[in-house]
Formats: structure tokens, sequence, C-alpha cells
């Protein structure tokens, strides 16, 4: 049987910030290139992939669709290349738009194929009646995304507006000249021309930031970056990352371009909110993604975070409902994701597919620029065909979920390390369905196995293991029969 789950990319693939779009019967994934390890975001060229609608377990790589010295502002490479969006014109033609790190403007390349390669087309600019057709430099223009209506009209949306100062150079989470630049007080937004370059009029706030939420519906939830708009129906939802940064909120309007109400919460990748839920269920940092229907089932893409730093993320998606009213209920983070179903209860997993992971002492979100590496389990690529979960101590919790259980009837882990004591399997986090459980000492740099005979019910369940133990160990893959 074939199945997908999260990460849905290959392990050794790091496209975070994605942007879905359904074109011509296949879903494109438009995002930043994290690299494994890496020690800032997105050192990588773009590069798509792509899967039929009706089968979003057959991803394919579609190649690195535009460099980052393609700009003729980075000839030299000295800017990262950021979360991109990519938008069909009235022309026919796909327009893929991007910023620099932290450089005030915003780019635009074109390509016949959404598929790429793209081509550098020119920064989006004002025309000569206003501001004598300078490039759009004010309010940061940062991670941008752009609407292509019904009737034609097209609309860019961009922003960064911090909640709390950014820390002074030499901190961890510094950015290097951040600091110097005009951040925006929210989402903006303006209708360009259609040739999707020139603007038609000067950006205006859209959606309140951190900063200026007061007193209006998206208090605690301010605009922070990570926008990204789709149309459903008649109605606008636009997503976005808030000034808790591990959220994805949405915001509904009868418009494109003003009266945005708060809707709610999508996801977090630490499951804050969800069913009341505060304590991370995950290592928590920045997040960034959207919405994409196919085959007539609504998704929400996002990312997590991996190798303990918030500069190695992973994307990954879940099913989401749009309700009869319009709204949408806050979901989980699984392991199952765009899989038909629950995963099947026979076969061998990478243990880096693990939606839940947590050690002994709640994490709160990663800063910027930090490692968790010595305090906190993490997935981590040690080439580009063993990916495992590292530093698991005692009272680590590592989930799953979810799983179609028939019968299942023995879990076998590989493991290496130094270590000795117990590790229990349960079908909830909170460990009160226990399903079995196993004594084990390890010693070496060999993998191992430990086999936990389990008595499961038939039925959708998840797999939590808990760790009990003296040392330390890594975790490569489990086994279920």
């Amino acid at each position: 049987m074939k199945q997908i789950y999260n990460p849905y990319l290959p392990l050794d693939e790091y496209v975070p910030d994605g942007e879905p779009h359904l074109f011509d019967g296949r879903v494109y994934i438009y995002g930043s290139h994290d690299l494994a390890g890496g020690e800032a975001y997105c050192l990588g060229d773009y590069v798509t992939w792509s899967a039929p609608e009706n089968d979003l377990t057959d991803w394919r790589y579609e190649g690195v669709i535009y460099r980052k010295d393609q700009d003729p502002s980075n000839k030299e490479m000295h800017r990262e290349i950021w979360a991109p969006d990519v938008a069909k014109g009235t022309d026919g033609k796909y327009y893929l738009f991007y910023c620099l790190a932290f450089y005030p403007e915003i780019g635009v390349a074109v390509s016949d194929s959404p598929a790429g390669p793209f081509e550098f087309y020119g920064h989006i600019h004002y025309p000569e009646n206003i501001k004598n057709g300078k490039t759009l430099s004010e309010h940061l223009p940062f991670d941008p995304a752009v609407l292509v209506d019904d009737d034609g009209k097209v609309f860019l949306y961009y922003g960064f507006s911090p909640a709390v100062p950014l820390k002074k150079e030499g901190e961890d989470g510094d950015i290097e000249g951040a600091e110097k630049l005009e951040f925006s007080e929210g989402a903006m937004v303006a209708e360009l021309e259609s040739d999707m370059l020139t603007l038609k009029e000067e950006p205006h706030m859209m959606i309140p930031g951190g900063l200026k939420e007061g007193g209006t519906s998206f208090e605690g939830h301010g605009f922070f970056e990570a926008s990204s708009m789709r149309k459903v129906g008649e109605k606008y939802y636009f997503v976005y990352s808030s000034k808790l940064s591990h959220e994805l909120c949405y915001a509904v309007s009868d418009y494109p371009d003003r009266e945005f109400t708060f809707g709610g919460t999508l996801i977090s990748n630490g499951d804050i909110g969800y069913e009341g839920n505060q304590e991370p269920h995950n290592m928590m940092g920045n997040n960034h993604g959207g919405m994409v229907k196919a085959n007539g089932q609504w998704y929400i893409f996002y990312h997590r975070q991996t190798h303990g730093t918030e500069s190695s993320r992973q994307g990954c998606a879940e099913k989401i409902t749009i309700q009869e009213d319009g709204s949408i209920k806050q979901v989980e983070m699984t392991s199952c994701g765009l899989n038909k179903g629950g995963l099947s209860d026979k076969g061998t997993y990478p243990a880096a597919i693990a939606c839940n992971l947590m050690g002994k002492d709640s994490i709160g979100k990663i800063t910027y620029g930090a490692s968790l590496k010595d305090t906190q389990p993490y997935i981590f690529e040690e080439n580009n065909d063993l990916h495992y979960i590292a530093n698991i101590g005692d009272g680590v919790v590592v989930g799953y979920k979810y799983f179609a259980v028939e019968k299942l009837s023995k879990v076998v882990l590989c493991l290496r390390g130094d270590a000795e004591g117990e590790i229990k399997v349960s079908a909830d986090l909170a460990g009160k369905s226990e399903l079995g459980s196993s004594r084990f000492k390890l010693q070496g740099k060999e993998w191992n196995t430990v086999e936990i005979p389990v008595k499961a019910e038939t039925g959708k369940t998840g797999l939590f293991f808990r760790f009990a133990i003296d040392g330390t160990v890594e975790f490569k893959e489990f086994t279920l029969s």
C-alpha cells in the first residue's frame, strides 16, 4: 500500500515557507530552501516539487527553479532569497515573487511553466506618476504573496511586523542589518497592474501587527509575517504567522484588500492552542505556509524545525475543513499528514516522522541563531540516507499520530547509544492508554533492536514512546508487526 507521511518530501529535503498552488491538475510547492544543519535561513536556491492533485503521495522533484544570483541586486550572492510565492498572470505566464534577506525590494521572475525555470523580470515599483516610478521599499517588502482575482485584478501582500524590538547585534537571535530597517505596522496590500510589476497605488495596512492590534479582533494574534492569500467562493482568506510566530492564523473578508476580521488559528508547530493545550508538544519555531484545495480536500501547509535550531526546516501538511459558516478549526500536527487515512500497522517507519517530540522540561520557542542540541531531543541528518532522533534521554516522549490498527502485536525500535532503562508505549500523549513496555541495555555505536510486545485495540491510534533511562540514545526507525 502506497503511503505518505510528514514531512511529505524526502527527509533530506528542506523546503519551508511552503506555498502550495494547483496548476493544471498538479499541486506545486514553492518555498524557501534550507540546508541540513544550516546556521542561517534559506541557504539554498529555490527548488520546487509537484504532485498530481489526486495522488499527493507521488511528489516529483522539478529541480532548481531560480538561483539567488539571478537577481541583479544580488550578483555577489551576499543575501539569501526568502519565502516566495507564485501566481499565474492574466497572460498565462507564471510569476515568482520573492525578497532578498532584509533587503527592501521585491523581485519578480517569470516562466512559461509552473515548474520553471524562472528568469528575472524586474522589481516591484511605482508608476511614473507616483513617486516617480521608484522601486517599492517602504514598510520592508518581505514575504510577498500575490492574488490574481477572478476579475483579473492583481493584489500584492507583504510585511514584517515584530511585536518586540529585535535583539542587538551579537545577541542570540540577531540578524545582521535588520535593526536599521523600517518595518511595517501590519500586513500591507496594494493593487498591481496586470504586468505583475507596477503598483497601481501606494500600499496600505490591511491587518494590524502586534503593536497595533489593541481593540481589534486580532488582539493576541497580531500579524508578524508570512502573508498568504486564497479566495474561497466569494470570501478572501488571508493566512499569516502571528506575533507568536509558531502559529498560522487566518482572517476573512468580503474584499481582497480591506475589512478583514480574525478567524482563528489553523495550526501551531507546537500544537499550542489545539483543544486548549498550552504545553509545547514539539520543538517550536517560526511558521509559514498556505492553503490549497486538491481533489476536493483542503489542506494547510506549514513547517517544522529540525537539528535543534530554527534554520533547518521541513515542510508538513494537514487536512483542514472549511465549515458552512466559513470557519476553520485548528488542526493538530500529525505524522500521517497528506495520507488518505491512518498509517498502516505493518511496516518500518523512520523515527524522524515524529509529530510530537518533547524533553522532560518544556522548551518554549527556539530563538533564531541559538541551538537546543545540548538540552533537547532533535531530528538529525547524519547523511542523506541516515536520519534519526538524537539526544534522547530520561523523560523524553516521542509521538506518532495516527495509525489504522487492525492487529498490532509487536513494535521493534532501532536504537544506538549508551543507556539502560525502560521504554513504554502508549496510545496517547498522556500515557494513560499503555500498550506495552520493555527494558533494555545498549552500549556502543552499532544499531540494535529493542522489541516491545503490545496489545492495541482496533481503530485509529497514536503511538507514543516514553523513555525512562540512564544515558542517551539515538532512534533511527521502528517496525510494526
